[in-house]
């Protein structure tokens, strides 16, 4: 009697243990061997460490795969540094003028400290972007530094005109409403500071009863053409 007793719980037993296999294979508790991608457990940097406690790589599928994409560096934001390169760009070009330019007065005895700003007057749609230094008519006008004739020209606004380049051709100074050139002058010789390249007048669009020098400084681009540039305030440089 003991032993069927015995016996009916061996078999009972061994039906339970069947029946809750078959359960947790369904409810994919139990895994075999093999299992596809989507349902391999993550195994964790912690519990892949061996024995000694160093770290294992983990070279599992999921371990491999970044949870969220990583842009590429060029695509990642620079970070702003504030500078005087950040003001630079915000401030007027009236208040940066070359700083290793210093530039003799085109018109002799007139004191640059008793002279005034115009760079930043307005004009009919543009800024006016130069020196206007008033003197009579045929004061002659000197060169501020070395450097060659670039261009003679004689325009609308202007009036009788030089482009002179610096030595290093990295600036061009503009001479306007001249009422004549100095004899001889022509494009391509070079000038020495102080030489006298034409005289004071009113040509162009200047008033003809307010004879004065309208004096500008460019930086040149590396084209190095003589009608464009970044225009700089005169006034420090001669001062």
């Amino acid at each position: 009697m003991r032993g069927r007793v015995v016996g009916a719980f061996a078999v009972g037993f061994a039906i339970g243990a069947v029946c809750l296999g078959v359960a947790l294979w369904s409810t994919g508790t139990i895994h075999t061997a093999y299992q596809p991608p989507w349902r391999r457990i993550v195994v964790t940097q912690e519990a892949r460490s061996t024995v000694d406690g160093s770290a294992v790589p983990d070279t599992s599928a999921s371990a491999q795969l970044p949870s969220t994409p990583v842009p590429p560096p060029e695509q990642l934001p620079t970070p702003a540094v504030e500078g005087s390169a950040d003001r630079a760009a915000t401030e007027p070009a009236s208040l940066h003028p070359a700083p290793s330019l210093h530039l003799a007065m085109p018109l002799a005895n007139v004191d640059p400290k008793t002279l005034s700003s115009t760079f930043d007057d307005p004009r009919t749609g543009h800024k006016h972007e130069a020196l206007d230094i008033a003197a009579p008519r045929g004061t002659p006008v000197l060169a501020v530094a070395e450097g060659n004739v670039a261009k003679l020209f004689n325009s609308k606004q202007g009036g009788l005109t030089v482009y002179q380049f610096d030595n290093t051709q990295q600036y061009a100074f503009y001479y306007a409403h001249l009422d004549r050139y100095a004899p001889n002058l022509k494009e391509g010789m070079l000038l020495r500071k102080g030489d006298t390249l034409g005289f004071v007048g009113t040509t162009g669009d200047a008033p003809p009863n307010a004879p004065h020098l309208h004096f500008a400084v460019f930086q040149l681009g590396p084209e190095k053409n003589w009608w464009k540039g970044t225009a700089l305030n005169p006034l420090p440089m001669l001062r």
